[in-house]
């Protein structure tokens, strides 16, 4: 399985170069030589790599309770975008709990937050964001056991879920400790119509968060794009990078065609990434064993594809912990749209905006892990040889 992997997704150790690489919005400089005005960590690529391997892990499993009323007791060859999108969340959770700086603790007993944050994504209907739970909530947008889906319905699905965490509590569900928006512009369209973030929107989001008692709260933000048809229009390479560089960066679900994989930084012209594609027993931590074995969370291979290989359907992920962090996103964002050439990822507006004017060619183009109904048998097929 490893090795066919390998070969789907090209991934290869990383290379010799002596650029700086950007992790989820912290700088690594691997060569010392130029002076920077951005915030950088100078222990190189030491550093670089306990970073890395101190990002939660998803992968597939095996051996979990069946999903619902179906006989799927594992997720393997069909899972890999839940399990990159279970990563995303999973890390603006851990920089909302426990900071950016957090690192993967040496010896037991383990950070309570941390033990409870790998609870929160266990195999079973018991962890609020279990592959169960997930795939409940996206039952709308064609979510089913043995189904692959991609990364706009899988954002939507994030939204009803973290709603529902609010709507069935009287009180605030500290399960999820944030607002969620989902930055797809025109909410009816077939894919969210053109991305644009409206300031208006983010507020209401927290207002309706926070059950109004607050006008703002932490806030996930999931920009999910359509970049190109067979592969990303290299016009929006350089973006995507400097997407990485923002320190609200979550990364972004992408990979290859089929394979899912939760992208976390950049160097040159290649992404890091975490991969979803390894096949581990379940494990369920529960809350209370701050002595359990969590190394099956956790990668020490470091692996990196060029950025040009990745589908051009994919999300991006950011978290702003206030509402000063909400406007350093902003204003970045814009800078990134203004050197863009006129194709930006996306835009930023401070009312919302009629559909109409919203709408952009992207909307149309067919996302690549969507599958036309003629053509579902093929897919499927294409996809078990993963």
């Amino acid at each position: 399985m490893r090795r066919i992997q390998e070969r789907v997704l090209g991934y290869k150790s990383i290379s010799s170069s002596v650029s700086d690489i950007w992790l989820l919005g912290v700088c690594y400089k691997v060569c010392l030589e130029d002076s920077s005005q951005e915030p950088v960590n100078t222990n190189g690529y030491a550093a670089f790599s306990e970073d890395f391997s101190s990002r939660i892990l998803m992968t597939y499993r095996k051996g979990f309770a069946s999903i619902g009323d179906s006989k799927y007791t594992s997720d393997v060859n069909w899972g890999c975008m839940l399990r990159s999108s279970q990563m995303l969340v999973a890390q603006a959770l851990l920089i909302h709990r426990l900071g950016r700086s957090w690192r993967k603790p040496l010896h037991q007993p383990y950070d309570r937050d941390y033990i409870e944050l790998l609870h929160m994504f266990g195999d079973s209907e018991d962890s609020p964001f279990s592959i169960h739970n997930l795939l409940k909530s996206g039952e709308s947008y064609a979510l089913a056991p043995g189904s692959w889906v991609g990364p706009y319905a899988m954002c939507r699905t994030w939204e009803t879920l973290a709603r529902r965490k609010i709507e069935e509590n009287e009180v605030q569900d500290k399960s999820f400790p944030m607002a969620i928006y989902v930055v797809a512009g025109d909410e009816d369209g077939e894919r969210g119509g053109a991305p644009v973030l409206c300031i208006e929107d983010a507020l209401e989001n927290c207002s309706e968060f926070s059950r109004g008692q607050s006008e703002w709260s932490p806030i996930l933000l999931l920009v999910p794009l359509v970049l190109g048809l067979d592969k990303v229009n290299p016009r929006y390479l350089p973006l995507l990078a400097a997407t990485f560089t923002f320190p609200q960066s979550l990364g972004i679900l992408g990979g290859r065609p089929g394979a899912s994989t939760y992208l976390i930084g950049v160097q040159d012209d290649k992404v890091f990434y975490l991969d979803p594609h390894e096949v581990q027993q379940a494990v369920n931590t529960t809350i209370d064993n701050l002595e359990a074995d969590t190394s099956s969370y956790h990668c020490n291979v470091i692996r990196q594809i060029p950025l040009e290989s990745i589908d051009p359907s994919l999300a991006i992920g950011f978290y702003c912990q206030d509402k000063g962090d909400f406007d350093d996103f902003c204003s970045r964002a814009s800078e990134l749209a203004e050197k863009s050439d006129g194709a930006p990822l996306f835009t930023v507006t401070q009312t919302r905006q009629s559909p109409k004017s919203c709408s952009t060619s992207r909307a149309q183009e067919a996302d690549s892990f969507d599958v036309p109904d003629d053509a579902e048998g093929s897919a499927q097929d294409d996809w078990q040889l993963l």
